[in-house]
């Protein structure tokens, strides 16, 4: 209670707030292009389900950790150091050794699941022969629904963890985490279906989607070994490459509407 009665009163804790959701949101858009992503490979009437409920294990992971906040900060202590150093720095001094706490080592999975899927759902898209593997003798999609909740669970573990290590770094406030966290994670929730189905609709927006989790898990692998990557270059480089997309799409609809409307260049 003590916390809200800040926030209610506090314009600094209102401020913090809206940092914390907006960064969160961001965030999360990671999160939200693999679960659209995988959830358009499931038939159609499964699809949504898959999305509520993603989105919402992604809900309950994050309160479960804010709820254990403590030993989710503790993660980042080192717990492997290897017996080398690295090699010498410009100055001509080593390194420090190299170090992996929990949460290194749990970026560095969730890098390594996010290269890995990527570049096969690449290779899927790319490749016919390998696109027909995908669905069955009814030409349904053979990417079973608990196995979709499975592999979105595990990406949820790695989101989560960058998210609530975020917030932890922007206020002290737990009641301000949460309902940061259940904010940002609402949106999602809204924003999830016209986002899937607009993925489905524009293939080329498929592999500029698959492209940014490639970027995002090399990413993460370069923060595991202790690469600190700003994050507001990745999305100002996904922002602009989504806007240039957005200009070739609208240049095939004019093309596609100037031939239709010509009977000469038919």
């Amino acid at each position: 209670m003590g916390d809200l009665a800040v926030l209610v009163a506090s314009p600094e804790a209102w401020i913090a707030l809206l940092s914390l959701i907006v960064m969160e949101v961001v965030l999360g858009v990671d999160n939200l292009v693999f679960v659209s992503i995988l959830s358009n490979k499931l038939p159609q009437a499964q699809r949504g389900q898959a999305r509520r409920l993603g989105i919402g294990l992604a809900l309950a992971m994050r309160l479960a950790l804010l709820s254990v906040l403590a030993f989710i900060v503790s993660l980042t202590t080192p717990v492997i150091t290897l017996p080398f150093s690295l090699p010498r720095g410009a100055d001509g001094r080593p390194m420090a050794d190299l170090a992996f706490s929990w949460r290194d080592l749990i970026l560095l999975a969730g890098g390594l699941f996010l290269v890995w899927k990527a570049t096969s759902e690449i290779h899927h898209t790319v490749d016919p022969e390998a696109t027909q593997g995908l669905l069955d003798k009814k030409g349904r999609a053979s990417l079973g629904f608990a196995a979709a909740i499975m592999q979105i669970l595990a990406l949820d573990v790695v989101f989560s963890i960058d998210s609530i290590l975020t917030a932890v770094g922007m206020t002290e406030h737990l009641s301000i985490m949460m309902a940061a966290v259940t904010v940002a994670v609402g949106l999602m929730l809204v924003a999830s279906g016209p986002l899937a189905r607009f993925i489905h609709s524009n293939p080329s927006v498929v592999m500029l989607a698959l492209g940014f989790l490639l970027l995002i898990g090399a990413t993460l692998i370069a923060e595991a070994f202790g690469v600190h990557v700003p994050k507001g270059y990745i999305y100002a480089a996904m922002a602009f490459s989504g806007v240039v997309e957005g200009l070739n799409m609208a240049a095939r609809k004019s093309r596609k509407s100037k031939s239709k409307g010509d009977p000469g260049l038919h």
